[in-house]
Parts: structure tokens; C-alpha cells; sequence
């Protein structure tokens, strides 16, 4: 994209997106800004970049020839309501459910009670027996994480999260049936060496696969349901042989899915070393050929969780953009959708409110007419650019122009260009469930490379995976790393006051990483030189006030229904037209229904937060507007940027950038 912002000379912008239908207003509005940033100067020298907002498309016309991309490439981001492809097969929801539970880490499983227990394994015979269709078929990749799930707490959890007196009662009734109808592949995850299951043991211990891609993951799969680890070049060489994989047409390279699945969910149960996340990490850097090397200064590559936010101000992209305008280039990748996060019931009905149980029947009453609410997903920054006509297509040769642009000064990368085969997987996660080891390691790539100092920032949620991130980064040799536990585990630290009755673990601003004190590559520095830090930010040391943090979420129900609050519904105004939305069926104190198109609700969490960091950038002060400076102050400062040495001058320098005129 042109980075958000566009070269002088200074023109109005427009953000008006082009949806075909007219059932509410929020979709008509448009935003008009004009920035210019002048010469800041923070202790150096810093070539300055007179800016203007232009969110009409990601590459103006000159910069388009420039790197050779014809217009008719660029989608158009409004003409469908859902990020979602729709030819990726829908999960079995019960099984998935029970994936959920029984999928996870050796202290966070909880064993299925019996009644869904005997749920899940008569869904998985009457599936196999070709009973269910369409939606309702239990896939490959489900069975493959499911009884892998079952077999690694079978072998090696502890007695607290191993099988229930009712998963056995339910499997003892079942598993003969099953075993007569589930294909091989399937049978050996569920039990590898005959020891588990006693009926229709002898599969396993002699089942070797089909051909030598699925004979050398069948190999490395017996490691990992017996608990065991791997080596780095085994991890690599699973990896290479499987992928890319293509779910789309139900055809896959050479692999069983069921296998596949059962390798990636089995080692995030065994807790991945830092060798197997390396080989994550490192597999397909070479995919497209050598990394290009842009010529600029200073770059830091950005790597937000690549599911999304569901509920709170997603700033990373507005962050960039700041920082960019004092030649701290930046890069940033994720992908359009990615799962496990859904917009579900929970975020829809944040909050404490009276009408809380009116609307769960209403919500209940839209899932069963559009199940489709269930499918949702986070806020990603690939969205937020297509909403707003980026062009999301780059590759990374030209992505470096971008960065080398002194008018631009960072960009976007799309997994799906960048590293085609991680991509192919996408389907297939969604299968799974719960997030593989590539949750972790896709955090911390290095799809261009910079003449100059580079760092890497990443965001974590759960307490235990901030040094393995840090010691990707420092295994990717950037000089600077920086580990950020913001709302919803991204990268957005908050001004909010820390509640007491905050959850347990590391707090919301915790921040570790390290940053060298040589000019030299981190890659050969034995730590003597490389400064290390852990703290929690508090915005209230740094002069910011307490504020609630700007959510996506709060009101979009009541958006759908086209009122401004709840109170707005019992009022005598609820009627929005008749486009897409029936206003109203029934109404009473008691009960309310209606039928509204859901898919929309994702539209208006990307709106909501592009209208909050485009009026920040704008200058309008507010919550948003303190998130941005005290992100791109801290990250300045914390990862040793040039005229950042000072705090309070950093986050000075960031205002500026905005403020300026």
C-alpha cells in the first residue's frame, strides 16, 4: 500500500468502500485527512518524510509501474462479506469441540465426560460409515488431531489429565465398531504400537504408509505419540516432503492428512524444543530463492499473531506507519484469515448488561439460521489494507522497493505470497483446532533482509513462550528483539490500568528482548554484547491517563440493527430497510428475534478499527491516538533506535510525527 500514507503534495483522501449492498450506514462513511510531517530531529540525522493519508489503494499509479505490477492484479477488497475462502471444507463441529479439550498441553487437557465422549466417537463411526455429508463429515485432519490428541495423553500425560473412567467406557463401546471402518492411517495414531485400544492392534505396529513422503512422517510420528522429540533436520525434512499441501481440491502432495494433522498437534502437546521450533522457523526461507535485501538503515520486522484480534484496537499498522515517517522502515506479514480465534457469542456479548440474556436468545436464533457466525476470525492487518483497496499481492523484491521508498517506508506481506507452502496449510489448522508449533515460529520471519540494523518485535499470550521467540530471533541474527504480551496477546500495549482482578501469568505490557551494543551482526555476538531486558510498561509513568482500551466489538450487534445503543431497540425507530435485514419479527420485554446477514459483523470489527487509527493519525486525541505514540515511543526505545535513547524524547518524537503540519 502506499503505506497508508502517500508522498506531497498534500491531497484529500478518501476511504469509501465499495460494498454492493446499502443496508446500513456505517458502510457509506468516508474519512478525510491531510499529514504532513516535517524534519524531526532525534539526536541524529533522519532524512524526513512529508506525508499525506491516502487509503484509496496500496500503490499509487507511478509505483505500480515502478514495479511492474498491472492494475488488473489489485482486488478489489468489497465484494465479498467474508475473509474465509469459501472452498475450504467446513470442520465437524462436535468432534472439533472435543478437540478443544483434549488437543492441548499435559496441564490445560480436560478429559471428556462420558455423555460427550460416546457424542464424539458415535459423530466419528456414522461419518466414516458415510452417514454424515457435506458440513456434518468428521475430515481426515480431524481424526488424524483427535486420536492423536487421545494417544499422547494415553502414553504420556499425567494421571490428572490422561483418559476418564467415561473416555474409556465410551472408547470400550465404540472402538470395535470403529475399528472395522476407520482406514489405517487413522488406526495407527489412535494406536501406534497395539497397546492402547487391545481390539485391532496389529495395524499399527506395521503400518508404514504410503510411499517414502508418508513412510519418513510415519517414522517421526511414532516419536512423537510416545512423547518423544526430534531432531532439527528430521523436522525440516517432514516438512519439505509434505508441504505444500492442497486441501482446496481435496487433493494433497503425497501425504495423508490425517498423519499430517497428527504430527503438527502432537508436537504443541509435547512442548516443542528449541530445536524443532527452529526447524519450524527456518523450513522455508529459501522457498522463493534468496531473501532480498533492501537498502535502508534501519528496518524492524513485525510479527503480530496471525489469527487476529477479536475484541480490542489492533494498532500494529497504524504503528508502522508512524514510525516509518522517521526512516524506522517496517515490515509487516501475516495472512487475510487465519484460525483458531472466532467471533463468537462471547465477544459479540462482551460486557454486563441488563439485555445480555435478550440478545443471547437472538444470537441464538441468527447461529441457527446463519451457522456461519461460528466461522468468524480475528482483525488482521491483511484485512484492514484490503478494506481499504491495499494491494496485498506483493512479492518480497517488491516489498523492498516499498521500504526502500523515502516516500513510504514500510510494507505488507502476505503469507500466501511470501511462503506459499505454510499457506496451503491454513485449512488444515482449522481442522486442527488448537494452534501448531507454526503459531509460534511464523511469528518470527525474515522475508527481507536490510542493508542496515534490523529487529524483530513479536507478540505472545501464553507465559513460557517469550524466550523461545527471543531465541528465534537471535537465531535470525537481527540486532535487536523485543517480545510484547499486548491485549489479546498481539503487540498493542494499553494505557488501561491493570485490574486487580487481573488473570494469573505475566501481565498485559510485560516486554523482554535484548538489543546489541555492537553495530556488528547479532549472529556472532557470545551475549558479552548483547544487552537483555524484561519489565512491565506502565503508561502512567510516561504521562499517559488511564484509559479504557478502544474495543471493535461493543455495539456491533446493535450496529446490525442499525440503532445507536440497546436502549435504541425497544424505541419506535428500529426499522433500517428492507435490504438484507427484517425488522421487526417479534418484540416483547422478554423476548426480541430478527434475522440479520452475520457475515457482516466481521466487516464492521475491520471498519471500526481502521476508523479509529485512521482518526488518530488524523491527530484526534483519544485512546487510539495514546496507543499509537506509546507503541511506536516504546518499541523505539526498547529496541535502541537512533534518536530513542531517551523515553520521553522517543514518544515526543512519535506525536510529532502525527501532530506535525
Amino acid at each position: 500500500m502506499r503505506a497508508l500514507l502517500a508522498p506531497e503534495p498534500p491531497s484529500i483522501s478518501y476511504l469509501s468502500p465499495t460494498r454492493t449492498t446499502k443496508a446500513r450506514n456505517i458502510f457509506h462513511w468516508k474519512i478525510q485527512t491531510s499529514l504532513r510531517f516535517p524534519s524531526i530531529n532525534g539526536g541524529c540525522s533522519i532524512r524526513s518524510r512529508s506525508m499525506c493519508l491516502n487509503v484509496r489503494s496500496a500503490l499509487d499509479s507511478a509505483t505500480i509501474d515502478q514495479i511492474g505490477l498491472p492494475e488488473s492484479d489489485i482486488r478489489n477488497p468489497s465484494v465479498s462479506p467474508s475473509y474465509r475462502s469459501w472452498k475450504l471444507p467446513k470442520p465437524n463441529q462436535t468432534v472439533l469441540d472435543a478437540q478443544a479439550r483434549v488437543c492441548t498441553g499435559p496441564t490445560q487437557t480436560k478429559p471428556l465426560g462420558e455423555e460427550q465422549a460416546l457424542k464424539v466417537l458415535d459423530t466419528i463411526l456414522r461419518s466414516a460409515k458415510g452417514e454424515l455429508k457435506d458440513e456434518e463429515e468428521v475430515s481426515k485432519a480431524q481424526l488424524g488431531a483427535f486420536f492423536a490428541g487421545m494417544t499422547i495423553r494415553a502414553n504420556t500425560f499425567p494421571e490428572a489429565t490422561q483418559w476418564s473412567d467415561g473416555e474409556r467406557r465410551a472408547m470400550n463401546k465404540f472402538w470395535p465398531l470403529l475399528v472395522r471402518v476407520l482406514p489405517p492411517d487413522v488406526l495407527f495414531v489412535a494406536d501406534p504400537e497395539g497397546s492402547i485400544m487391545g481390539i485391532g492392534g496389529s495395524v499399527g505396529p506395521h503400518y508404514v504408509g504410503n510411499g517414502p513422503t508418508e513412510m519418513r512422517l510415519v517414522g517421526a510420528l511414532r516419536e512423537v505419540l510416545a512423547g518423544g522429540h526430534l531432531g532439527y533436520e528430521e523436522v525440516q525434512g517432514v516438512l519439505r516432503d509434505a508441504l505444500p499441501l492442497k486441501l482446496e481440491d481435496k487433493k494433497s502432495a503425497g501425504v495423508s492428512e490425517s498423519l499430517l494433522s497428527a504430527f503438527l498437534i502432537g508436537q504443541r502437546m509435547n512442548r516443542e524444543t528449541d530445536r524443532e521450533l527452529k526447524a519450524y522457523c527456518l523450513a522455508f526461507d529459501d522457498e522463493l530463492g534468496p531473501q532480498p535485501v533492501a537498502d535502508v538503515r534501519s528496518l524492524t520486522h513485525y510479527g503480530e499473531p496471525y489469527d487476529g484480534n477479536t475484541r480490542y484496537f489492533r494498532n500494529t499498522l497504524f504503528v508502522a506507519a508512524v514510525r516509518s515517517c522517521y526512516s524506522e522502515s517496517c515490515l509487516l506479514h501475516g495472512v487475510e484469515w487465519m484460525p483458531p480465534k472466532l467471533l463468537s457469542s462471547e465477544v459479540l456479548l462482551a460486557g454486563r448488561h441488563p439485555l445480555v440474556p435478550i440478545i443471547s436468545v437472538l444470537l441464538l436464533y441468527c447461529v441457527l439460521c446463519c451457522p456461519s457466525i461460528l466461522l468468524g476470525g480475528g482483525v488482521t492487518e491483511e484485512q484492514m489494507l484490503k478494506f481499504m483497496g491495499a494491494n496485498t499481492q506483493l512479492s518480497p523484491l517488491q516489498a523492498t522497493k516499498l521500504l526502500e521508498d523515502e516516500g513510504v517506508g514500510f510494507a505488507y506481506l502476505s503469507q500466501r505470497e511470501a511462503h506459499p507452502s505454510l499457506h496451503s496449510i491454513i485449512g488444515l489448522r482449522e481442522h486442527i483446532k488448537k494452534r501448531p508449533p507454526l503459531a509460534t515460529s511464523e511469528k518470527v520471519q525474515q522475508l527481507v533482509r536490510a542493508q542496515g540494523r534490523e529487529a524483530m518485535v513479536a507478540g505472545f499470550y501464553h507465559e513460557g513462550y517469550e524466550e523461545p521467540l527471543l531465541m528465534l530471533m537471535r537465531r535470525r541474527g537481527v540486532h535487536s528483539g523485543l517480545v510484547v504480551k499486548g491485549e489479546e496477546g498481539a503487540l498493542s500495549m494499553t494505557t488501561k490500568s491493570r485490574s486487580v482482578n487481573a488473570s494469573k501469568g505475566l501481565p498485559v505490557n510485560y516486554c523482554s528482548g535484548f538489543r546489541s551494543l555492537s553495530a556488528t551482526s547479532a549472529l556472532g555476538l557470545d551475549g558479552v554484547s548483547r544487552e537483555n531486558f524484561n519489565f512491565v510498561i506502565d503508561a502512567k509513568d510516561y504521562g499517559f491517563e488511564p484509559t479504557d482500551t478502544p474495543r471493535t466489538d461493543r455495539s456491533i450487534f446493535f450496529n446490525l440493527l442499525g440503532v445507536d445503543s440497546e436502549y435504541d431497540i425497544f424505541g419506535t425507530s428500529v426499522g433500517a430497510g428492507n435490504q438484507q435485514f427484517y425488522y421487526p419479527l417479534f418484540l416483547t420485554p422478554f423476548f426480541l428475534t430478527t434475522l440479520v446477514e452475520i457475515n457482516d459483523i466481521l466487516w464492521l470489527n475491520v471498519s471500526k478499527n481502521i476508523e479509529l487509527g485512521l482518526a488518530a493519525l488524523r491527530g484526534e486525541k483519544g485512546p487510539a491516538y495514546d496507543r499509537i505514540v506509546l507503541n511506536a515511543g516504546i518499541v523505539d526505545h526498547l529496541l535502541g533506535c537512533d534518536g530513542a535513547e531517551d523515553i520521553f524524547s522517543a514518544l515526543d518524537r512519535a506525536r510529532e510525527a502525527i501532530d506535525s503540519e
